[in-house]
């Protein structure tokens, strides 16, 4: 499986804001009331997936999702994941991650059925130095299938080529290995290890879960990074990536 390592960072709420009107800034959008600029609100399309906002009718499937094994284990979700948690989820901190100008939530779905494959999360935005994080969840039955792959690097070209940044970074925890495949597919780059640095989870024998320390891998990912790395993944049979609105 693989998955963001921690979705869950950013749970606090700011208050009300005033309206916005938003003014473009070298493909992104700059809101008047604030100082930040925002990425805009998108939809990215493949052969398969379509990336957009979250939506009321994907709580449901979200709650399934965040609810599995591997997922309580690698990420810093609420457990037991509640009908609560997703509509906090889907309706304020998803939402405020774009507005308030840290990153950008995009729920992963088929682009045949529309059922919901995951998510992908940018997150801890530097506008300055135009980098940012990403991290990502995949449904139990979806795994297996290259979506995460295919939705990241769909991502990772909307991010370099349309919003113009220049990096891109993951952090993946040393033991999860499905997740450290999917930055090796899309070409990143292995930077070091912070030691001791998150906090996992392991089922007790019991059915409970208990927190371990563990390292974290850092990968990046550079625009020139990404030369050649669709037309390789096409041939190894991913499907490759197509549009954005």
């Amino acid at each position: 499986m693989l998955c963001l390592y921690g979705p869950y960072r950013l749970t606090g709420h700011a208050g009300p804001r005033g309206p916005e009107v938003p003014t473009a800034v070298h493909g992104m959008e700059r809101h008047m009331t604030t100082p930040f600029p925002v990425f805009p609100d998108i939809s990215i399309s493949t052969d398969r997936l379509v990336l957009r906002p979250f939506e009321d009718a994907d709580s449901p499937a979200l709650i399934e999702m965040m609810n599995d094994e591997q997922v309580v284990a690698w990420t810093a979700v609420p457990h037991p994941y509640t009908a609560r948690d997703a509509d906090d989820w889907v309706r304020h901190i998803a939402p405020r991650e774009r507005t308030e100008g840290r990153g950008i939530v995009l729920a992963v779905t088929e682009f045949l059925t529309q059922r919901l494959v995951g998510i992908v999360h940018l997150q801890n935005t530097n506008w300055r130095t135009l980098a940012t994080e990403v991290g990502y969840v995949v449904a139990p039955w979806a795994r297996g299938e290259g979506y995460a792959t295919e939705a990241v690097l769909a991502t990772a070209q909307w991010l370099f080529r349309d919003q113009r940044f220049e990096r891109l970074e993951l952090r993946t925890a040393a033991d999860n290995t499905a997740s450290q495949q999917v930055a090796q597919k899309i070409g990143c780059i292995s930077e070091g290890v912070l030691r001791n640095a998150w906090i996992a989870r392991t089922q007790t024998e019991d059915g409970g879960w208990t927190d371990i320390r563990t390292d974290l891998i850092v990968w990046s990912l550079l625009p020139e990074d990404l030369d050649g790395i669709a037309d390789q993944l096409a041939d190894a049979g991913y499907a490759s990536y197509t549009d954005w609105n």
